[in-house]
């Protein structure tokens, strides 16, 4: 003598399916399963800017390690090598600004907001297989500042974010 509502049966196809869907899993993005180590090697700095070989290599490394889940190791022992150079770097952008004219005399031009713009090559390699990862030649990143109210260093910083960022997304988007 059982007795099933109308509300029973769809309830109980529900049931059945949320096990299946939790057990769903995207395949093919990000890097091979057999990545688990990371070597990333300092990067070759073209510019004149000294510092940047040390901040662009520093933000790389702990973006493999924090977003990507892979350890570091070193270069002989890693499953994986990022290496790569910073071919340019223009710390001092104008990007807007305004003017106004005074009649009789020079205008006058204030730059209201600055950027610097970092291009780099990189490349992630498999060790073990020789082959290429993933791979960017001419990536170019930019970050924005205010001058008076923020040093290019804070304009480096943004543009460095959106490196690592570049980077990651790459390798993550790898089929």
């Amino acid at each position: 003598m059982r007795r099933i509502s109308g509300l029973a049966p769809l309830l109980l196809s529900l049931s059945a399916l949320a096990p299946a869907g939790c057990l769903y899993k995207f395949s093919g993005g990000g890097l091979p399963s057999n990545i688990k180590t990371v070597a990333v090697l300092p990067f070759e700095n073209l510019t004149p800017e000294p510092v940047l070989t040390q901040e662009v290599t520093s933000a790389v490394r702990e973006a493999v390690q924090s977003r990507l889940g892979l350890r570091q190791a070193g270069e002989q022992a890693a499953d994986a090598v990022v290496q790569g150079s910073v071919q340019q770097y223009n710390p001092d952008l104008p990007v807007t600004f305004t003017g106004t004219p005074t009649p009789g005399q020079q205008s006058r031009v204030d730059v209201t907001r600055r950027m610097v713009q970092i291009s780099v090559n990189v490349r992630i390699l498999n060790q073990r297989e020789g082959k290429v990862l993933w791979e960017r030649s001419g990536l170019l990143v930019q970050g924005e500042y205010e001058p008076g109210r923020e040093t290019e260093a804070a304009g480096r910083k943004r543009a460095l974010e959106k490196l690592v960022n570049d980077i990651v997304d790459g390798a993550q988007s790898q089929w």
